[in-house]
């Protein structure tokens, strides 16, 4: 008795989700409801998460060479950044001074996701495995990372960074 009510209850809640999925409007000309994501959307986003992971690749370059000045050139003016290290938000200004500390002799990205948020923002995430130097008591450190990237005054510049360790 008891497993024909669980089923039931199952039955009844995947009906219930299944009637609530939501659906595309119909193009232009097309009197046929759609479900399914328009076609051309997918090279814009893609076209997206190329520049994306381009500019985290420059990001992660600027981190590694300690080059203040093209670091500096990707984060927005009113940036916070939340590393692993504990030590609470950095600042645009904070993040920069603390760049001749950084000891990343290599590191991989990797999973990148891209969420667009509208025309002028957009969710970024992926991992890196950042690589120390020889002689670091630590030599390799994986964290999951999200960024807030905005488009202002023409230019995408980034306004959040978190990242969380990854065992």
């Amino acid at each position: 008795m008891r497993n024909c009510f669980v089923f039931a209850c199952l039955a009844g809640l995947t009906s219930l989700a299944l009637a609530q999925q939501p659906t595309m409007p119909a193009k232009a000309g097309d009197s046929r409801p759609s479900s399914k994501v328009s076609a051309d959307s997918a090279p814009a986003d893609s076209a997206l998460k190329d520049l994306f992971e381009s500019k985290i690749k420059v990001e992660w370059e600027a981190i590694k060479n300690k080059d203040k000045k093209t670091y500096g050139e990707l984060l927005a003016d009113d940036y916070q950044g939340v590393e692993v290290d504990g030590r609470g938000e950095r600042t645009k200004g904070q993040a920069l001074s603390e760049l001749a500390d950084t000891n990343v002799f290599n590191y991989t990205l990797w999973g990148y996701k891209l969420i667009p948020l509208g025309p002028d923002a957009a969710f970024v995430i992926y991992e890196s495995t950042m690589q120390f130097p020889p002689k670091s008591v630590v030599r390799y450190s994986r964290v999951y990372i999200t960024e807030l990237w905005v488009k202002r005054a023409g230019q995408w510049k980034e306004l959040h960074y978190q990242e969380t360790h990854v065992k």
